[in-house]
């Protein structure tokens, strides 16, 4: 099975993905969207968003729809706990990442309010932190509720939620937010970062036309 991951060296949806395939022990191509024409890029996502996963040459797009792909076609390491409610608890707690945090503060999202909003640098980043507090808030809360104080969000080892949170994580650093106040969520955070599937995320990118490939660990 051939992997290719297209996406950006910032673009945390990637670095999910880059964790997911990482923790599988899946080798992959980790390729610069920027070097792919648009037309081209988005004839594999009509969307036009990062990342895209070609299996086989086959493209596939949505960094949450992805990892629940490369589960089922490869179920072991698992992403996900075989506990049917737990797996609920883990896709509520990355769904609230990817689907509601997430969006809200992408760089077109803030590009928008910028351009029809006169909302300038200050402005931005007030919502941003806005966002983020409400979302950590919850996730918090969200792990306070687990029936066992695990290392990682809800197992003993990394997995879905695990590789939505810490990428997020960093972005809010990356923003100046203040994350003192979430214990959990900053024990998880170091325990992740011990990891080399974590750690080795952010890959050397090349272009297209000279890709390099990347074992995951």
């Amino acid at each position: 099975m051939k992997l290719r991951l297209y996406t950006h060296p910032e673009s945390s949806a990637g670095q999910r993905v880059q964790i997911a395939l990482n923790l599988k022990q899946l080798p992959f191509e980790c390729i610069a969207a920027a070097s792919i024409d648009a037309r081209s890029y988005q004839r594999m996502n009509p969307q036009g968003l990062m990342p895209v996963l070609e299996i086989d040459g086959r493209p596939f797009a949505q960094s949450l729809a992805i990892m629940e792909l490369l589960e089922e076609l490869i179920p072991e390491p698992a992403l996900l706990p075989r506990d049917p409610l737990l797996r609920a608890q883990v896709r509520s707690f990355a769904q609230l990442i990817a689907s509601d945090l997430h969006p809200l503060n992408n760089r077109r999202v803030r590009g928008y309010i910028a351009e029809h909003f006169e909302a300038d640098e200050i402005r931005q980043d007030n919502w941003y932190r806005h966002w983020v507090k409400q979302a950590f808030v919850s996730l918090e809360a969200d792990l306070a509720r687990r029936p066992v104080a695990w290392n990682f969000c809800f197992a003993d080892m990394p997995g879905m939620a695990d590789a939505c949170l810490i990428p997020q994580m960093q972005k809010a650093r990356d923003f100046g937010c203040d994350l003192s106040s979430y214990r959990l969520l900053n024990a998880v955070d170091a325990a992740c970062r011990e990891r080399e599937a974590f750690q080795v995320a952010k890959v050397p990118f090349a272009s297209a036309e000279g890709t390099k490939e990347k074992v995951g660990p």
